[in-house]
């Protein structure tokens, strides 16, 4: 390896580049270095980590417009090819995001709360993100507030 102050290091899309696995069906650049524990890669730039994912679009698309955050199109966390990131504004990545949609998905299939209240029209609060609370479980934990005080 390279030891601080020997030799130069190579640069950083040469790193980049030497731990990337093309995926040749999906077209995705799967970095197989370290990742974070939410599953983006990391590597170190000038002695901090980065995002994988950032580094690569700075190093063969540009800076990223400040303001807008990278959103992997191909929903691929570990993907860092450029051409599979859109800069975006924060909410629309969030809105884009799958775990928001599978979310919804599986809250809409449940026909009860999870203490067996049935989702009905009178007993449903629809949420700003679209999810749904239960009235009487809402009612349940006002009630226990007001006794414990």
């Amino acid at each position: 390896m390279y030891a601080r102050g020997k030799f130069p290091r190579p640069p950083v899309s040469d790193r980049l580049m030497a731990k990337v696995s093309m995926e040749p069906m999906s077209g995705c650049w799967l970095w197989t270095g370290a990742t974070n524990p939410n599953g983006y890669g990391h590597m170190s730039v000038n002695g901090r980590f980065v995002d994988v994912h950032r580094v690569s679009y700075e190093q063969f698309k540009g800076e990223i417009p400040e303001g807008l955050t990278l959103d992997h199109k191909c929903r691929v966390r570990c993907c860092a090819n450029p051409d599979h990131l859109e800069p975006v504004p924060q909410l629309d990545n969030w809105q884009r995001g799958l775990g928001l949609s599978v979310a919804h998905d599986i809250r809409r299939g449940k026909t009860h709360c999870v203490n067996g209240h049935e989702f009905t029209e009178e007993n449903t609060y629809r949420q700003r993100d679209g999810s749904r609370a239960c009235k009487e479980c809402n009612r349940a934990w006002h009630r226990q507030k007001r006794n414990r005080q």
